[in-house]
């Protein structure tokens, strides 16, 4: 066994790393076509932070809306397509990370493929923006909001425009 030093060692090794580590190295299934696109935070004082954000980072102010409820949201722009959505806090959402926006290339086939891998995803639905959307959750109760941009939302528009 003196044979087996330096080089004939490493070469002994890898082998024995490639054989037995390929199949944990293969590549996972993964959902395509999904990509970061919008998180949102809960503000303590509306015009105070889209000010701040607006004046002190430079993002553009893209839209405003109100929710089902009436409570204004403001779309701040980052870049062309990812955007920071700004909501009130109040008494059940106290100021800090409300969601992340996932876009996905077709919400409608994404939340099938998810609800068929056993994800609790929400039917898609058409939010204020005019945005097609569905909502889950994370294992730590992160909500993820997937969505899609035809041209009639608010979004596409704001990135149509980008300049």
């Amino acid at each position: 066994m003196r044979w087996i030093h330096g080089p004939a060692l490493f070469a002994a090794g890898a082998m024995a790393g490639i054989f037995l580590m390929q199949p944990a190295a293969a590549p996972q299934e993964k959902m395509s076509g999904l990509r970061l696109n919008h998180f949102g935070i809960y503000v303590k004082d509306l015009d105070e932070s889209t000010n701040f954000y607006v004046k002190k980072m430079g993002f553009r102010q893209a839209f405003s809306f109100k929710d089902g409820a009436g409570k204004p949201i403001v779309y701040l722009q980052m870049s062309r397509d990812t955007f920071l959505e700004l909501t009130p806090a109040d008494a059940t959402h106290p100021a800090g990370f409300s969601h992340a926006g996932i876009m996905a290339d077709d919400v409608n086939s994404t939340v099938a493929s998810l609800k068929q891998n056993g994800v609790k995803v929400e039917d898609v639905h058409v939010g204020g923006t005019k945005a097609p959307l569905a909502n889950m959750f994370d294992p730590n109760g992160v909500r993820l909001e997937l969505l899609s941009y035809p041209p009639e939302s608010l979004q596409r528009k704001a990135i149509e425009a980008w300049k």
